[in-house]
């Protein structure tokens, strides 16, 4: 009997899982308590402002960030000693002296300053009249409206409170309802972490909050927040301390609704000039919200979100744990059959990344743009040996190209500070980037030698404006963005030098991040494989790039005969892709930076079909660091191990990463915790580059365009037996929607954007109107594989793990632009 009604109840809840709206499982994060702590809170923004809603019931707090009040001011961190004793340097490394290469390079190219910090601006705190005995509460973060909303139940009162960033504002909207007449009775004020003063006036609150010096860098911009409150109640000045000669709160009186606006800016204009006006600015951007309905606030706010959020959308099975709250679903996630909890992190990445980057803003920084701490994390700022490239690895393929400008503003900026740093630095043309920047977007290497002198930060960014080429085909793009594409790798023409005893080129001084090889104390060495890996990449990209614009053929003679001076891959005793020139990897190293795979992601020098033996010393490189890392290396691992095509591996890393870890105050008792109650993830502590990497890892999964075709489902997990998705972009121009069942595609419908020819993968058979085999390479160069040199392999002591190198069909179609292709398995 027992069994009977188990499997009654289990039936019912199946049914109401399959039957409901799908919001709460795929498009929603809910609660059903308030947040005790900031990894709790839920973030909205719109890349000018973020803010944490707590979801408090009497007791409210929404803390701010605004995107450009950073610490310092503008300035430059360029040594003028480096040129000096660069050749000493790269002597030393050369006769195997890495560790007196390493002192040299912190006394005279690390001098500082190491950065500057991205702070938080303050908080807004509502306090409610009455007793916080609340009921029937519940707050939730709906992803596909962009909105957090919190709603509770007070002496028989019915309250909601509804936070978002408006898109298509500027301001912050903060809106208490209640279903009886004059219930709302509270007090809003301002606050901030840093010095700041606060006023009162009719019915604004205005906080002017102090910038940071920081080492030696004085405090350059001072952050301004108005808060502004729109009621049918009556607004009253208040001084909430016996100290204060002016009134620093607002209390609002028998009201049924109450708005409030904030707007917040810095005198912030450019990474060299803090001449801006931000009362200005917040006037200018409170008069046009003033303008508008709460109403029309918030449907031209979700009409905009949902133009860049709502073309894409990924379905997965749920099972009975989707029901629960997002922190226990987390909790248990490990042990359910609920796929829609992957379809949920896939989605809020999107969410995240247009959250916190949008056209004329700043770039995603390392937590995206919600802070609450005064000393961040690595200062929050740029990394860019994979922390920022990684935060937008999902912009093209997930139909994020809104998001990318923020990025691109930033790589314009440090071609011009980077110029001064290749020749200052290193008597080099072009430009160049370390390892890390920041607003003031320094150049120069921070740190210490073991981090910091890494010369391909600034060519791997360089890799995302390819790549959007590649996505769009735009040559008006490409054309006003190769003078960037041509500098990065003008930088390694100079910068590569001849390793004694081959007819190499090598990058040296450099590091491989953020290890050294075995037996060695220091990471300093010269050509590792990643920086192979990247200047290639740096000047295949140039090269292309000035074919399809049919310019500087001298310059392009000279890029590609460096380039083939460049050493090849090479294959170590453990059957392993080695990350440096001498074969000494640790097959027993499970170091979180598996940095020599660029080449597998985000690059396409690794192929199953072109490359065969690098794929499988590929394999068992990842097999050899195991399958547990911090949270934004599993990010990666997961985009590799798709690009392996092996799903079930792929989804394992995924699982790895939905453990829960409650707080870092807690990291002890959950040492396998790498999310957040709020789906931030954690390294830990909380770094936003994972969630983009496992959004663009799913993405991966389901649809490939690296590698001479669009190859569709290359790496399905068994687990997710049958779904959906709608809108993936592929290289060439292409928008996908597929859907599947059985593990198996069953349908795909291809819109061409721009023509060109269509080329298919796939592990079935497919079939459509004016389908044929493919023969030869594919014509279309936008997604064409990588021409690398054969690699080296060493006398294998250990033969490893073998790849899957799977059997595929493959088939062209020449599409015209607009055009709309299906095809369905055989």
């Amino acid at each position: 009997m027992k069994k009977t009604l188990s499997l009654i109840i289990m039936a019912v809840v199946a049914v109401a899982v399959s039957a409901r709206d799908d919001r709460r499982e795929l498009m929603q994060l809910w609660y059903d308590r308030p947040a005790t702590q900031w990894l709790e809170a839920l973030p909205v923004g719109n890349s000018h402002m973020g803010a944490m809603v707590y979801g408090g019931t009497t007791d409210e707090t929404i803390q701010l960030n605004e995107e450009t009040f950073w610490s310092g001011g503008p300035h430059q961190n360029n040594s003028t000693r480096s040129l000096g004793r660069l050749a000493e340097v790269r002597n030393l490394i050369f006769n195997g002296k890495e560790e007196e290469a390493a002192k040299l390079i912190n006394q005279d190219f690390i001098v500082g300053p190491h950065g500057m910090r991205f702070l938080p601006m303050g908080h807004l705190r509502m306090k409610m009249d009455g007793n916080d005995k609340a009921t029937d509460y519940q707050r939730n973060l709906q992803l596909d409206r962009a909105v957090a909303e919190t709603h509770f139940k007070i002496d028989g009162v019915n309250y909601t409170r509804t936070v978002f960033a408006s898109m298509t504002s500027k301001v912050l909207v903060v809106r208490l309802t209640a279903d009886r007449k004059g219930a709302i009775n509270m007090t809003a004020t301002l606050d901030a972490p840093f010095d700041y003063t606060t006023k009162a006036d009719g019915k604004q609150i205005t906080m002017s909050v102090k910038g940071c010096k920081q080492e030696g860098i004085d405090a350059a911009l001072t952050a301004e927040c108005v808060a502004e409150i729109r009621t049918d109640g009556k607004v009253v000045e208040k001084c909430l301390n016996d100290s204060c000669n002016t009134a620093n709160a607002l209390h609002v009186e028998k009201a049924s609704e109450v708005t409030m606006l904030l707007s917040a800016a810095t005198n912030f204009v450019n990474y060299h000039d803090v001449s801006g006006n931000a009362a200005k600015r917040n006037n200018e951007w409170l008069n046009a919200a003033e303008a508008l309905t709460y109403n029309q606030l918030l449907e031209q706010h979700e009409k905009e979100w949902k133009r860049q959020f709502g073309n894409v959308k990924l379905t997965l099975d749920a099972d009975s744990n989707a029901l629960l709250p997002t922190d226990q679903r987390l909790l248990h996630f490990a042990e359910s059959k609920d796929m829609a909890m992957v379809a949920l992190m896939f989605h809020y990445g999107r969410y995240l990344l247009i959250a916190s980057s949008q056209e004329g803003g700043q770039a995603a920084n390392l937590q995206g743009v919600w802070n609450d701490n005064t000393h961040a994390p690595w200062d929050s700022k740029y990394t860019i040996n994979i922390n920022t490239e990684m935060n937008y690895w999902p912009a093209e393929v997930t139909n994020l190209r809104s998001t990318v400008g923020p990025l691109f503003s930033l790589i314009k900026d440090l071609s011009v500070t980077g110029t001064t740093t290749a020749k200052q630095m290193y008597g080099c043309r072009g430009w160049m980037a370390h390892h890390n920047t920041d607003i003031w977007r320094i150049a120069g290497p921070i740190d210490g030698a073991q981090w910091g002198m890494f010369p391909n930060g600034g060519a791997w960014l360089t890799t995302h404006l390819w790549q959007h080429y590649l996505y769009t085909g735009n040559k008006d793009f490409l054309k006003q963005w190769y003078p960037v594409i041509k500098g990065a790798a003008e930088f390694y023409l100079d910068y590569l030098q001849p390793m004694p005893g081959t007819t190499w080129r090598v990058a040296v001084p450099s590091v491989s991040p953020e290890q050294g090889p075995t037996g060695k104390h220091t990471a300093v060495t010269a050509g590792c494989t990643m920086d192979n890996q990247i200047a290639f990449d740096a000047l295949s990209n140039a090269i292309q790039a000035s074919e399809v614009l049919a310019i500087d053929e001298p310059l392009r003679q000279e890029m590609k005969k460096m380039r083939d001076l460049l050493p090849p891959m090479h294959v170590g005793r453990y059957a392993q892709l080695q990350e440096w020139l001498i074969d000494a990897d640790d097959p027993h190293n499970e170091h979180r930076h598996i940095s020599h795979l660029y080449g597998l992601y985000p690059s396409n020098q690794i192929s199953p079909f072109s490359h065969p033996e690098l794929f499988r010393a590929a394999a068992n490189t990842l097999h050899q660091r195991g399958d547990m890392a911090t949270g934004w290396s599993l990010g990666w691992k997961v985009n590799f191990w798709a690009r392996m095509l092996d799903g079930n591996h792929a989804f394992r890393i995924i699982r790895n990463m939905l453990h829960l870890l409650p707080s870092d105050k807690l990291a002890a008792q959950y040492p396998e915790g790498r999310t957040y109650p709020n789906l931030f993830d954690a390294h830990p502590p909380f770094q936003i580059d994972g969630n983009f990497g496992v959004t663009a890892g799913v993405a991966e999964m389901l649809i490939q365009s690296h590698d001479g075709a669009v190859h569709l489902l290359p790496a399905l997990p068994d687990d997710w037996t049958k779904g959906s998705i709608n809108g993936l972009c592929a290289r060439g121009g292409f928008e996908v929607d597929m859907t599947w069942n059985n593990h198996q595609l069953t349908q795909a419908t291809i819109h061409s954007t721009i023509g060109g020819m269509l080329r298919l993968r796939s592990a079935v058979p497919l079939k459509g109107k004016k389908l044929r085999k493919a023969k030869g390479q594919c014509p279309n160069m936008l997604y064409a594989p990588a021409v690398i040199a054969k690699p080296i392999v060493a006398k294998r002591i250990d033969e490893g793990v073998d790849a899957n190198i799977p059997s595929v069909y493959e088939y062209d179609i020449m599409t015209q632009p607009g055009q709309v292709v299906t095809i369905t398995a055989k």
